[in-house]
């Protein structure tokens, strides 16, 4: 059979402080309704727990062997307990977040921790979507929230916090056609070659955020998207955060724009639907992600 918490917390509090007088004492009962619930206990699981032929108490092997499971069973009773309370307050059964892959290299994460210590029962699915695609997500309800560039569109369906800024910023193989001329580019001469760009599944929906080039490829992943650029296929807008890496690995370079400047820097929103009550793993992710520091762009 499975013990009671109660006769669990008795069976610990007696191992803690060595004696039924001292566990009653820790636990606010009297020595004899403690030593009552150990032999009860011991008479449902058919072990002797204790030897009680000294003074005090002494734990036999059996309870020595069971002792780190019966601590593990108490704090998993806590966790279920607190896990109902928070249920009860309004906390989600699943928090979902869809996430733009341009921005997966973002500080999204530690707040996560903080949101995992405080719900360590809560069901966390992230998504890594086109933007187009976690807004459209959102208002299907299949997910909570979307972490997602600023649009420049208000839509009175939504409701967001700004959380960080990101810097745009253009790179190329080092081998792309467009460096062989040695001079610096402008935005125009980027128009007339390919750009490779991360955009919705959908063919049909609008042209792809970021879109300055005449020709471009897509793809709904930013993964697939630098392996694209780095083998000289095309050139692309990204985030710094995103693209650090490679420029320090020398895979890719980053241009600098002779007439472009600060166009490329945008503010990184975390967007929730109006229609839908948010739970408190929503909300406290939301103020996490505002509190945090931001980092320079």
């Amino acid at each position: 059979m499975i013990p009671s918490t109660d006769s669990i917390q008795v069976f610990l509090a007696v191992l803690d402080k060595g004696s039924f007088s001292a566990a009653a004492r820790a636990l606010g009962r009297v020595p004899s309704a403690v030593s009552m619930s150990i032999a009860n206990l011991e008479a449902d699981l058919g072990l002797s727990l204790f030897d009680r032929s000294g003074r005090e108490p002494r734990p036999t092997e059996a309870a020595r062997a069971l002792e780190p499971q019966a601590r593990f069973m108490l704090q998993q009773f806590a966790a279920w307990d607190a896990q109902a309370r928070a249920l009860s307050e309004g906390l989600e059964s699943r928090l979902s977040l869809a996430i733009a892959p341009e921005l997966l290299a973002s500080d999204w994460a530690p707040p996560l921790v903080a949101l995992a210590e405080r719900y360590p029962l809560l069901e966390v699915e992230v998504l890594a979507t086109p933007q187009d695609d976690a807004i459209r997500l959102l208002h299907e309800g299949r997910v909570q929230l979307a972490l997602v560039f600023e649009s420049p569109n208000f839509d009175a369906r939504e409701n967001c916090q700004e959380v960080a800024q990101e810097r745009l910023v253009a790179v190329m193989a080092p081998q792309h056609p467009a460096l062989s001329g040695g001079r610096r580019l402008r935005i125009e001469d980027l128009a007339g070659h390919r750009q490779i760009v991360v955009a919705s599944r959908d063919p049909e929906q609008q042209a792809p955020r970021f879109l300055q080039a005449h020709r471009h490829w897509r793809t709904d992943n930013h993964t697939a998207a630098l392996s694209l650029m780095q083998c000289g296929l095309g050139w692309g807008l990204l985030p710094f955060s995103l693209v650090q890496p490679y420029l320090a690995a020398g895979s890719l370079v980053q241009v600098e724009l002779d007439n472009v400047t600060d166009a490329f820097h945008l503010w990184v929103d975390v967007v929730w639907s109006n229609s839908r009550p948010l739970g408190l793993g929503a909300r406290h992710f939301i103020e996490l992600m505002r509190a945090r520091p931001r980092r320079p762009v």
